[in-house]
């Protein structure tokens, strides 16, 4: 069964940094593509950055280019996110994302989620 769990969410202070990690299991990590996608109070979800099964390539989000980094340790089977200059409007759940069999990596539909998030609060 596939499993994901996001953990490194808390308080970030306006300016500050986040880095996140989401250890998988369930799966051949290293065959499937990852993304970050995060949910503010009743917005749907904001695609962030994805990142190919072998690390090769990335993609990111307008809202997070030029303050996000998205990388994984294939031999921790873990993905990691860290974004810059935080503010506060981007309190959110942030959650990771496994592609599906057989999908385009671009497409932020490709993914699905199988984590519970961990919450990011930007404030004071």
């Amino acid at each position: 069964q596939v499993q994901l769990a996001e953990s490194g969410g808390g308080l970030v202070r306006p300016g500050g940094s986040l880095r996140l990690s989401c250890a998988a299991s369930g799966f051949s990590f290293s065959d499937y593509a990852m993304s970050w996608a995060r949910q503010a109070p009743g917005k749907a979800h904001e695609w962030i950055a994805g990142i190919k099964g072998d690390g090769s390539d990335v993609w990111y989000g307008d809202s997070v280019r030029g303050r996000v980094t998205i990388s994984r340790d294939n031999g921790k089977n873990t993905v990691y996110l860290q974004i810059t200059k935080m503010a506060p409007e981007e309190t959110a759940v942030y959650y990771c994302a496994k592609a599906k069999d057989g999908t385009n990596w671009l497409n932020p539909s490709s993914y699905e989620f199988w984590g519970q998030g961990t919450r990011v609060t930007v404030g004071s």
